[in-house]
């Protein structure tokens, strides 16, 4: 563990060397924020890449404020911990977010609400995390650079020197704190495929598959990955089918294209097409006048979607289930 430079530290922030904040999720009628962070990069999780036992709480840590992206509390996590939620550090600073007891006593809070406030709890740590960093963030913000390399400079010299200098602070340890905890990010993030080429359509696709297996929450998920969602959603982590379809579409346009978040709305995107080809949008009218399912057709008479709740995001046959129902196929690119 990297030792915090104590003396640099303001009163109150001597939280032991763990940052970590996620990028906000948007309410399921609203268009999300863009992700502030500049150099860093556009930092969309991968859930795959996060131990089973935490994913759901980073992913909700995420969802705090939208300073920083959920695979910095990933990498943060790796960096202090390595994923161990009984660590202690040679300077007393405890669980899988490194808390100092001193600091937990201000920031220390009830994630999984069992009506104590824990740092060897892992909900507790990663949520307590999250509120902390979302009030670092706000310390530096108006400075100069990218916010998320200065968050994490106050994470580790703390606000004050970050203030004091207009920027990351000259201290050694705290540049290679930044360099090394904005480096672990890629191992969380979500692939980009920017630069791999291929048609519009194939890059839809090849996002979608990225999603395979996560839970159906009914009003769940956003362009920057699964979140929980609402109703009988709103204790699944995961997504609906047109926030699949949202997500899937966003990144594979570079995070240019922002598609409506209802499937009723995407069903009148793009143009109509009669056959459909590989990344084309394919919604239905299931049970009523509208439609209100929208999947990806992959090709080979199957579609990738988020079917429902109780199902993971899958790969099924269009014919079936779906033969017969009223639909319309839009092609975006």
């Amino acid at each position: 563990m990297t030792a915090v430079r104590t003396g640099a530290l303001a009163a109150g922030t001597a939280l032991a060397l763990l940052l970590g904040i996620a990028v906000g999720a948007s309410s399921i009628e609203e268009e999300a924020d863009g992700v502030p962070g500049g150099d860093v990069g556009a930092y969309g999780l991968d859930p795959s890449k996060i131990p089973a036992a935490y994913r759901q709480w980073v992913i909700r840590a995420g969802e705090t404020c939208s300073a920083a992206p959920a695979a910095l509390i990933a990498a943060q996590i790796e960096a202090e911990s390595n994923w161990n939620p009984k660590a202690r550090s040679p300077v007393g600073a405890l669980g899988l977010s490194q808390f100092m007891p001193g600091t937990w006593a201000t920031w220390g809070t009830d994630g999984d609400g069992d009506g104590k406030a824990d740092p060897f709890s892992p909900p507790d740590a990663i949520m307590s995390q999250a509120r902390y960093d979302c009030y670092l963030a706000g310390q530096v913000s108006g400075l100069a650079g990218d916010p998320t390399k200065l968050m994490l400079a106050a994470y580790n010299a703390g606000p004050g020197a970050v203030q004091e200098y207009g920027g990351i602070p000259p201290y050694p340890e705290t540049q290679q704190y930044v360099v090394r905890i904005t480096g672990l990010m890629a191992k969380y993030a979500a692939e980009d495929l920017d630069e791999q080429g291929g048609t519009f359509g194939r890059r839809i696709v090849a996002y979608a598959r990225k999603q395979l297996g996560v839970p159906y929450s009914w009003g769940g998920g956003s362009v920057y990955g699964p979140t929980t969602g609402i109703a009988h959603g709103s204790k699944i982590v995961g997504y609906d089918c047109s926030a699949l379809t949202q997500y899937a579409v966003y990144h594979a346009s570079g995070r240019k294209l922002m598609l409506p978040r209802s499937s009723q709305q995407q069903a009148t995107q793009g143009k109509e097409v009669k056959t459909p080809q590989v990344g084309d949008l394919i919604a239905f009218q299931l049970n009523s006048a509208t439609y209100d399912h929208i999947a990806i057709y992959i090709g080979g008479g199957e579609i990738l979607h988020a079917p429902r709740t109780g199902k993971d995001v899958m790969i099924e046959p269009l014919s079936g289930y779906y033969t017969g129902k009223k639909h319309t196929i839009r092609r975006l690119g």
